[in-house]
């Protein structure tokens, strides 16, 4: 679902009447279903209503979901909707799915890996690099250790500070 972004995950039903609890991953989390209706991982479109916010996330209805079974066997699946859908980013603010696949070069051009997720833990942003021989790293998504994000060439600068890298000698 190149041209979809995902909006959050479904974590199980919530209740006896079908509703089910969502993590969400907009940036308001409660915006979950502001942007029209959602696919989910199997291909069902749904419409949904934020009920309320429970732990760890939201209970929504979604359409078509009228049993706990029902909503109960939606456990793991993925919300998502359309790219265009979506505001455009704000010039230096990425979506995580633009960012997920570009190529991470260092300053002098050599090839440090591929963004494979974009993690966020509460303390920031931070970008898993897919290295090269297989291990993953860990870079901060800041201005000052990524510099440079170029999306329509596919590819981001990264300036990591001594010991940032496995491999780097310091």
């Amino acid at each position: 679902m190149k041209d979809h972004v995902c909006l959050g995950a479904v974590m199980g039903g919530h209740g006896v009447r079908g509703d089910v609890r969502v993590k969400s991953f907009c940036a308001e989390p409660s915006a979950l279903g502001d942007y029209g209706p959602l696919t989910d991982d199997a291909g069902a479109t749904r419409t949904l209503t934020v009920l309320k916010p429970v732990k760890g996330g939201y209970a929504v209805r979604l359409s078509g979901v009228s049993s706990k079974e029902a909503a109960d066997a939606l456990r793991g699946q993925r919300l998502w909707v359309p790219r265009a859908a979506l505001p455009e980013a704000e010039e230096d603010e990425y979506y995580h799915a633009d960012l997920i696949g570009l190529e991470a070069v260092d300053t002098g051009g050599a090839r440090l890996g591929r963004v494979k997720a974009v993690l966020d833990h509460g303390g920031g942003d931070l970008l898993e690099l897919a290295r090269p021989g297989g291990d993953t790293a860990l870079v901060p998504f800041t201005r000052a250790i990524v510099p440079t994000v170029d999306l329509s060439a596919g590819r981001l600068v990264v300036d990591p500070p001594d010991g940032l890298l496995p491999d780097d000698p310091a």
